[in-house]
C-alpha cells in the first residue's frame, strides 16, 4: 500500500491500528482468527538478563505512551509507576488480555518502553555522575525528528534540568535551554558582537551563557565578553571541538582562575560537546553545569521482554505457564522504602511486611486500565523527575 507521509515514520492512527508489528503476530492473529481460538493471557514485561553497558539498575519509562495505545483496547494492565528504578528480573507491566485482539500491539508496546527507558536510565546515570551540577538535555540533533519530543521528556524524566528543543520543552510545559550556536558567531565574525547583540535583542528572561571557543583562547574570550557586558553573563560555555581539545579540565581551570582572578567569580563554567558518564566525574572539580547530546539521546535500549506468563482455562482459572528461560505465573514486586528490601513474589501472594525490616509495604503493581479505561491519573513529567532523583541516592 503507497502510503502519503513521506517522512519516513508510522502516524498515530498505524501505531495504534497496530500495524507497528513484526509480521509473526500479525500470522499469529490470522491463525487464531481463522481458527476461533481466543484465549486470554497475561503477559508479563522485564529485564530478564542484563541492562546495557554494566548497568545494574534502570528507569522505568514510556508508560503514559503505552497506556495511550492501549487505552480503549479490552485489556486490563498493572505497571509500576513511571519513573520508578528497577532491576532485573522485576516485572514492570502485566497485561491482562484476548491474545488474539492484543498480539499485534506487543511490537509497539515494548518500542514504547525499550527506548524511552534507555534514555531517562543514560540521564539519570549523567546526573548522578554530576552531584548536582544541572544537566541539560542537547541531543535532539542526533535522532530523527518525529522523535524528539518523547527524546526530550525521557531525558528530563531521568532528571536533565532542561531540554533545548522548543518543542520537547513545549510538551514539558517548561522554558526551552540554548546559548549561542558558532553559526551566529561566524557569520557575525566575533564572539563579543553575538553576545552583545544577544543581550540586545533576548529576553532578559534568558540566561546570557556565552559561547567562548569559536576563534580564539578560551581564556581571552571568556574575560573579552564579562568586560564588555560588565559581568552580565550567567556562564561561558565550554565547547572545544575534539581536534583541538587538549585537556579539557586544564582548559576549564584556566577559564575559573582568570575569570576569579578579574572579579567575575560569579559566572559559572558550562561545558558541553562529547561529555559522558564517565567524563563527568573529571570535570566536577571546575563545572558549573553541562550540556549533554549524543551520550543521552542515543542511549542504548533498556531490552524489556514480554512473555505470556499465565493461559486463563475454560473453568476460569488461571494456569502458569511460560516459555524455556521464563519464569511462568504473573508475579508481583514489593520494595521497602525503609531498609532498601527488594523482592519479586507470585501474584497475589507478596507478604504484608518486609521481610527484612517488618516494615509494612505494599504491592508496587498499580491497576491503571481496567476493560480499557483507564482508572488512575497519571502525574506530570515534572513530577516523574522528582520521584526519580529522590530515588537516585539510593542507587549510587
Amino acid at each position: 500500500m503507497k502510503r502519503k507521509n513521506r517522512f519516513h515514520i508510522a502516524s498515530p492512527e498505524e501505531i495504534t491500528a497496530g500495524r507497528v508489528t513484526d509480521v509473526y503476530f500479525q500470522r499469529a492473529q490470522q491463525i487464531l482468527q481463522q481458527k476461533n481460538i481466543d484465549k486470554r493471557v497475561r503477559l508479563e514485561v522485564t529485564m530478564k538478563k542484563r541492562f546495557p553497558e554494566g548497568w545494574d539498575w534502570g528507569v522505568l519509562c514510556g508508560l503514559e505512551e503505552v497506556l495511550t495505545l492501549v487505552q480503549g483496547l479490552p485489556v486490563d494492565l498493572w505497571a509500576l509507576p513511571e519513573g520508578t528504578i528497577v532491576h532485573v528480573h522485576e516485572p514492570v507491566v502485566l497485561i491482562e488480555a484476548s491474545y488474539q485482539k492484543f498480539s499485534v500491539y506487543e511490537t509497539a508496546v515494548l518500542g514504547l518502553l525499550c527506548q524511552a527507558s534507555g534514555i531517562a536510565t543514560k540521564a539519570a546515570r549523567c546526573v548522578q555522575a554530576a552531584q548536582g551540577r544541572p544537566i541539560y538535555s542537547y541531543g535532539v540533533r542526533r535522532v530523527h525528528p518525529a522523535i524528539a519530543p518523547m527524546v526530550e521528556r525521557a531525558a528530563y524524566i531521568g532528571g536533565c534540568a532542561g531540554v533545548s528543543s522548543v518543542i520537547g520543552a513545549e510538551l514539558l510545559g517548561i522554558e526551552p535551554f540554548g546559548t549561542i550556536p558558532h553559526a551566529l558567531i561566524l557569520i557575525l565574525e566575533d564572539s563579543t558582537t553575538a553576545s552583545l547583540m544577544f543581550d540586545e535583542v533576548i529576553e532578559k528572561s534568558v540566561q546570557r551563557v556565552v559561547l567562548i571557543d569559536t576563534f580564539g583562547d578560551e581564556k581571552f574570550e571568556a574575560l573579552e565578553n564579562a568586560e564588555l557586558l560588565k559581568g552580565n553573563i550567567d556562564a561561558v560555555r565550554l565547547d572545544t571541538p575534539s581536534s583541538r581539545r587538549g585537556d579539557m579540565l586544564e582548559i576549564a581551570r584556566e577559564v575559573r582562575w582568570e575569570l576569579d582572578t578579574h572579579g567575575y567569580e560569579k559566572i559559572k563554567i558550562f561545558i558541553s560537546g562529547g561529555i559522558d558518564e564517565d567524563v563527568i566525574p573529571h570535570l566536577n572539580e571546575v563545572a558549573d553545569a553541562y550540556g549533554i547530546g549524543t551520550a543521552i539521546s542515543n542511549a542504548r535500549v533498556c531490552d524489556f521482554a514480554m512473555d505470556i506468563v499465565e493461559v486463563e482455562q475454560s473453568d476460569g482459572h488461571w494456569e502458569p505457564t511460560a516459555k524455556r528461560g521464563t519464569r511462568s505465573g504473573a508475579k508481583q514486586l514489593c520494595f521497602c522504602d525503609e531498609c532498601g528490601h527488594r523482592e519479586v513474589y507470585r501474584w497475589g501472594r507478596e507478604p504484608r511486611d518486609c521481610p527484612r525490616c517488618l516494615t509494612q509495604w505494599e504491592p508496587r503493581l498499580k491497576k491503571y486500565l481496567e476493560a480499557g479505561k483507564l482508572i488512575r491519573s497519571l502525574p506530570s513529567a515534572e513530577e516523574i523527575r522528582a520521584a526519580v532523583l529522590e530515588q537516585l541516592p539510593k542507587h549510587t
